[in-house]
């Protein structure tokens, strides 16, 4: 896109009064903020009041899968609201039926009941409550290295430092998965990273008790801690484990699913059938707040004579249910998925190795589809982050305005650069970004000390 509407300064310095005035942002110390005030978006491009325009390789929190405004969804929403703006959700619907069909159908055999929440959150609170009241345990495992939402268990499931001031809630147990970069196995090979992380979630199983634990929940690609990507094996041993113990297996797809690693759901790239999925933004994009819990049936099943004691207000909103079935079928109908996986093995892949070659600060490059990470480092033989766990530095805040000056919108994380857009970017804008890319590391490869 090329033509953006006229520059309008004085509002959006309206807007960010407003804002400072009266929003309350999340995960921050509030009287150093200075947002962003974004105006609008289209396609892979969002722009401010300014007249700037970026290229948004965050995709916002790595959800806007189908674009910014795609018009296809954007009038499916304004149709359902002109014809039923909202409803309870103790009465049927037809576009809530609609949606979860859709949702059914791209699930594997076995697994025909969906569970609507407003979000991923949420879809993980319901997912754990439906593995313990299945089971009758109470422990849940997961990954140090993970996000899974800021509600009570969701947060206490999440490894990353956000859960330290929020553990409220008992019965979690954390285990190591596999990084090979920075392996807690001593591997030096794949398959070497792959055997020890089952073998450490073995013992681990062994020494909390297997019948105390009710689920493993892991992201079928770590999203948020690092773009991990498991070894060939690894989810195909935890489901092997877990069926072994009589354990669930929830995999959570709030960030990697609908096609974000060039499969609808990212643990289609493996063997690693889950009992439940929850999933949320990547399925409408975020235009309308929602998530939910695919269930299998024999989990389903439980609850046919015995109440299951929990709800939302909103579950299976219309106005999210139609964005939902626009949104599928728009990504059907268009090849999005396949976009997204020829993107990223043709382009992106590719193109961020290139980087890799010509700015020593990348570590490794990680990633499938249009979900990719750089693990930065002071010093590619000690590995040395750029930015400490949990924190973040000046080189990598010198990275993010380097970005944001070259017409870029960048995820970033501790020492991380995430490059996820839109699973519609075109090979022209991937290569724009690409560029772009290039011309912010070579303002921060002074950092480099190796």
């Amino acid at each position: 896109m090329t033509d953006l509407p006229t520059p309008d300064p004085a509002e959006g310095q309206r807007v960010y009064d407003l804002d400072r005035a009266h929003v309350f942002h999340s995960w921050s110390a509030q009287a150093a903020l200075k947002p962003m005030t974004i105006a609008g978006g289209l396609g892979s491009y969002v722009w401010d009041y300014d007249g700037n325009k970026y290229l948004d390789i965050s995709s916002q929190l790595v959800n806007v899968n189908i674009g910014h405004q795609h018009p296809k969804v954007v009038a499916a929403i304004q149709a359902q609201a002109a014809r039923l703006s909202t409803i309870a959700p103790q009465h049927a619907n037809d576009m809530r039926g609609e949606a979860a069909k859709r949702i059914a159908d791209l699930a594997p055999a076995g697994l025909n009941k969906v569970f609507f929440t407003n979000g991923g959150a949420d879809a993980i609170e319901n997912a754990v409550r439906m593995a313990r009241l299945h089971t009758g345990r109470q422990k849940v495992m997961s990954f140090y290295r993970s996000y899974h939402g800021n509600t009570g268990a969701a947060i206490a499931a999440t490894g990353d430092p956000r859960r330290w001031p929020n553990e409220y809630v008992t019965g979690h147990v954390h285990f190591f998965g596999p990084y090979l970069y920075r392996s807690a196995f001593w591997a030096k090979t794949e398959a070497e990273e792959c055997e020890r992380a089952l073998e450490h979630l073995a013992q681990v199983i062994q020494f909390e008790g297997a019948g105390t634990i009710a689920a493993i929940l892991i992201e079928s690609v770590v999203g948020t801690a690092g773009v991990l990507v498991p070894p060939t094996g690894y989810l195909e041993g935890v489901r092997e484990l877990a069926t072994k113990h009589g354990i669930m297996l929830i995999l959570d797809e709030v960030m990697a699913g609908f096609g974000r690693t060039g499969e609808w759901w990212a643990f289609e790239n493996f063997n690693g059938q889950p009992d439940l999925i929850a999933w949320a933004k990547g399925s409408n994009s975020g235009y309308v707040p929602v998530g939910g819990v695919v269930i299998s049936d024999e989990i389903a099943a439980t609850f046919n004579d015995r109440v299951f004691p929990g709800g939302l207000t909103y579950s299976g909103h219309p106005l999210a249910a139609a964005s939902i079935v626009a949104s599928i079928d728009a990504m059907k109908e268009e090849g999005i998925v396949e976009n997204a996986k020829k993107i990223g093995a043709d382009v992106i892949g590719p193109g961020l190795r290139e980087l890799a070659d010509k700015h020593p600060i990348i570590g490794e490059v990680r990633g499938l589809g249009v979900l990719w990470a750089l693990d930065l480092v002071k010093d590619r033989a000690t590995r040395e982050m750029l930015a400490p766990y949990g924190g973040t530095s000046p080189a990598m805040a010198e990275l993010g305005a380097a970005c944001r000056a070259n017409g870029l919108l960048p995820f970033m994380n501790f020492n991380r650069l995430h490059v996820v857009p839109p699973c519609t970017i075109s090979a022209a804008e991937a290569n724009e970004a690409l560029a772009a890319l290039d011309r912010a590391f070579t303002v921060v490869d002074h950092h480099y000390a190796g």
